[in-house]
């Protein structure tokens, strides 16, 4: 199968990666449907406004293989960053619908963000990595603000994962900034056993789920004396 451009067919036939994944391609038989090892930094500049979040998306394998299928156009066996650069310009114009899984309010004020310019995609040891930077808006000063950002999928159809190694991390912070995280919890036996009945199709969890699953956020908080 070749990707392109234009999106899924009410919601079936031709997919497009994280289109897939988001429109409900069947990659997997339950929810959640995909999983990401998940990496974000806090920037700063040089006015000590926080200007922008740098993700790093690591995609597991069965939803890799899924989604290169076609993408080596010259059949050398290998993907490089042009062959993959008009997949990763998909999956950016398609997490918008869905802000970018990223949530982030500076003294109570949900944050907006602008449509990310610097992106990309690498290809090793059989997984996807997705490479993204994510402005905001405006530019805000966080000093004596209580600033907390989110990264998870509220319908629990993408499971992120932080890395275990520095998994939120400050880029040009102004000193007396420091974080606390809090990471997302796991369903137990039984609501997995029911979160797996939901068809593949289904992207908005039904209301009884999505009471606990919208609470399952990784989580940092910034205090910046």
């Amino acid at each position: 199968m070749r990707w392109n451009s234009r999106g899924i067919a009410g919601g079936r036939a031709a997919v497009l990666a994280i289109s897939a994944w988001i429109a409900g391609a069947s990659v997997a038989q339950s929810h959640p449907h995909v999983f990401v090892e998940a990496r974000s930094e806090m920037v700063f500049d040089d006015q000590a406004r926080l200007v922008s979040i740098r993700h790093v998306w690591r995609f597991d394998a069965a939803f890799t293989a899924f989604a290169v299928q076609g993408l080596d156009a010259n059949g050398d066996g290998q993907l490089s960053h042009e062959e993959l650069q008009p997949l990763a310009k998909v999956n950016v114009e398609s997490l918008k619908e869905y802000d970018f899984f990223t949530f982030l309010t500076i003294a109570r004020k949900e944050q907006k963000f602008v449509e990310p310019s610097e992106y990309w995609l690498d290809f090793s040891d059989g997984r996807l990595t997705l490479f993204y930077t994510l402005p905001l808006k405006t530019p805000v000063a966080v000093s004596g603000k209580k600033t907390i950002m989110q990264v998870y999928d509220p319908s629990y159809f993408v499971d992120f994962s932080m890395t275990k190694t520095d998994p939120f991390v400050l880029t040009d912070a102004p000193a007396g900034c420091g974080l606390t995280t809090h990471f997302a919890g796991k369903p137990d036996p039984q609501l997995a056993a029911e979160l797996a009945q939901i068809p593949a199709d289904v992207r908005d969890l039904p209301p009884q789920f999505m009471t606990e699953t919208s609470t399952w956020s990784n989580e940092a908080i910034l205090d910046c004396q």
